[in-house]
């Protein structure tokens, strides 16, 4: 075999494992509530013609895996244009259950096919409200910084969707900044907290943490992680314990590569 030949074997036989890679896509429900009270479920829609393969995992606020009723096994099947729907079983109740759905797609050239939602009912005397919940994604030490006033009794949903613990720093400032002016930062204005808190987020775990905190103007939560997911939730009503889902805020971060 002559050279030219051998560096063609060489050529195809380093390619062979890239084209062998799956790709997988991870979409996240947060911020699922389960108990007396309130019912949380799933909806997975196969809109393609092929069959696909998903693997659904529920956890609970601590990271416990939990099972879906009616489903023995993390992994599902769609058959084309195939719709299920599950429910979370959990034995306690929580506000923070979340569910993980990863789709694998087996060759280079095919795109997601399978939707993903969720909903969160809750009884209150007569009253049955219901909020959608909304796929996130998640993303590589993400954060958020904004005003209370625009965001009134909000809630901040944190999940952390690796098996690695994360980290969570919070700020609750009064509006005060202040700068040090050198070559490096330029004078950037860093807020003055009046309240900080760091934690820690064990793997597959969630947390929710109240965007004002004793009067506070100003809030700002920056998180570190390799996969952490955030979504802001919005009170609705007064006598009922739902929040939904604030799809206009927008969150800072490095995204996974998928």
């Amino acid at each position: 075999m002559n050279v030219r030949s051998m560096k063609s074997v060489l050529l195809m036989l380093t390619a062979l494992p890239a084209c062998a890679q799956d790709r997988t896509i991870d979409r996240v429900l947060p911020a699922l509530a389960v108990g007396k009270a309130c019912t949380s479920s799933i909806q997975l829609q196969n809109l393609g013609e092929r069959p696909a393969t998903l693997a659904v995992e529920a956890y609970d606020e601590n990271g416990a895996l939990v099972a879906l009723k009616g489903q023995t096994a993390i992994a599902v099947e769609l058959a084309p244009r195939e719709r299920k729907t599950y429910r979370l079983e959990l034995p306690d109740e929580t506000l923070g259950a979340w569910v993980r759905v990863r789709e694998t797609l087996a060759a280079a050239e095919f795109s997601p096919v399978v939707t993903v939602s969720g909903s969160t009912e809750c009884v209150a005397g007569n009253e049955l409200r219901t909020v959608a919940r909304e796929v996130a994604f998640p993303m590589r030490n993400p954060w958020f910084e904004g005003d209370v006033s625009e965001l009134p009794g909000d809630l901040l949903a944190v999940v952390n969707a690796s098996a690695r613990p994360a980290t969570a720093s919070l700020c609750y400032s009064a509006a005060i900044f202040y700068s040090v002016p050198d070559g490096r930062r330029g004078g950037e204005l860093t807020p003055v907290c009046t309240a900080s808190f760091a934690v820690q987020i064990p793997p597959f775990s969630a947390r929710q943490f109240p965007v004002e905190r004793e009067g506070s103007s100003r809030f700002a939560l920056r998180a570190r992680g390799a996969a952490v997911v955030l979504q802001m939730l919005k009170p609705q009503g007064d006598h009922v314990r739902i929040y939904a889902v604030d799809s206009s805020i927008k969150f800072g971060g490095e995204v996974v590569n998928q």
